[in-house]
């Protein structure tokens, strides 16, 4: 509907009988408009098809009803994560009902991501921003701060913040799919991990290790960009060496599947020659030969728990530190004993065997 023909206040009150006023009382819920007359008012609305204009709404209260997301990636990066549709779709599952609009921005950590957010801030154009991506020691967080916009951090920052941070724990996942594959008796495992300055990264390896050495297993460590290409260089680098693992532990389902690519056009089998575990449980995964093993984070969940505490900041709630469900690890047929089995694979549940989560 465009402008010229779409309803006002003006003429849901004619046809109302009422004035503009108790007409825009009614709409907004305030109170001083009787029962019978409200119900009258809003039925003539639907009934008109009347929207409130975002432009009038946003200059009656200085607010400019949309929030930004930055996000520091290569964009080839971001179009081959999986993660970030399944995030702004949470993200949209709350703003669609509450009339915000999501600001989506792509720019290059450093200078070129400051001004981004300086000039989302000066411009008016959100009224408050997610932080994604969090690093060590990040600068955007004073630098937000200092912008006076309200925020929500993706995880717990290692520096003092003032926002409101929602979370998961990564490292529950990475452990769970360590456990695995030491009970299926895996004794020499690989993790490809993400950025060492990416702390969500350097949570998945550090639970890594630390879950290695308590089963006793060798353990090795592989730093990547998070991209499918990085992913199948670290899984030739690892094949190649004499003493290859038995096992790999991906830090995310992109460099997964990039990997079982890359070990079966090496002539090996998956899981018999190699066991392969995701991160993320991405759709394409559950459809692989062999389905991909993978931990499994809601990120749609988590984009609309970072949109809800947002929307809350902004109206002014106090900061807390949230914290979201456990990941769990959903077994399918990418992993299995090795060929030469120190322990007899765990017995599956009988009931959808590829689809059972193991805890």
């Amino acid at each position: 509907m465009t402008n010229e023909t779409r309803p006002t206040i003006a003429d849901v009150a004619r046809r109302a009988g009422v004035s503009k006023g108790l007409v825009s009382f009614a709409l907004n819920g305030r109170a001083g408009v009787a029962a019978d007359t409200r119900e009258r008012i809003l039925s003539v609305a639907a009934e008109m098809g009347w929207s409130p204009s975002l432009r009038a709404r946003s200059l009656s209260v200085g607010r400019a009803f949309a929030c930004g997301l930055v996000i520091g990636r290569s964009p080839d990066v971001i179009a081959a994560d999986p993660f970030f549709p399944t995030f702004i779709a949470g993200v949209e599952d709350e703003f669609s009902v509450s009339g915000q609009v999501l600001v989506l921005a792509a720019a290059t950590p450093g200078r070129q991501e400051a001004e981004t957010y300086r000039g989302l801030v000066a411009d008016r154009r959100v009224d408050g921003v997610i932080l994604s991506d969090l690093r060590a020691d990040d600068p955007r967080i004073d630098l937000v701060a200092s912008l006076g916009t309200a925020a929500v951090t993706l995880g717990v920052p290692d520096v003092t913040s003032p926002f409101t941070s929602v979370s998961v724990d990564d490292g529950a996942g990475i452990r769970l799919a360590v456990d695995h594959l030491a009970d299926l008796g895996h004794h020499d495992i690989a993790h490809v991990a993400g950025p060492t300055d990416m702390l969500h990264g350097r949570h998945r390896t550090a639970a890594f290790t630390h879950a290695a050495a308590a089963r006793g297993i060798r353990a090795r460590v592989v730093h990547t960009d998070f991209s499918a290409a990085d992913g199948a260089r670290a899984t030739n680098g690892l094949l190649d060496a004499a003493d290859a693992p038995t096992a790999i532990v991906y830090s995310n389902d992109n460099m997964a599947i990039a990997g079982l690519g890359v070990a079966q056009r090496r002539g090996l089998d998956v899981p018999g020659d190699l066991s392969i575990t995701g991160f993320d449980d991405v759709e394409l995964g559950r459809h692989l030969y062999p389905a991909l093993t993978s931990v499994s984070t809601d990120a749609r969940g988590w984009g609309a728990a970072a949109a809800r505490a947002l929307l809350a900041a902004i109206g002014g709630a106090e900061p807390e530190q949230l914290m979201l469900p456990d990941p769990g690890l959903i077994v399918r047929a990418s992993t299995g004993a090795p060929r030469d089995g120190h322990s007899p694979a765990r017995p599956r549940r009988a009931s959808a065997p590829d689809e059972a989560p193991s805890t």
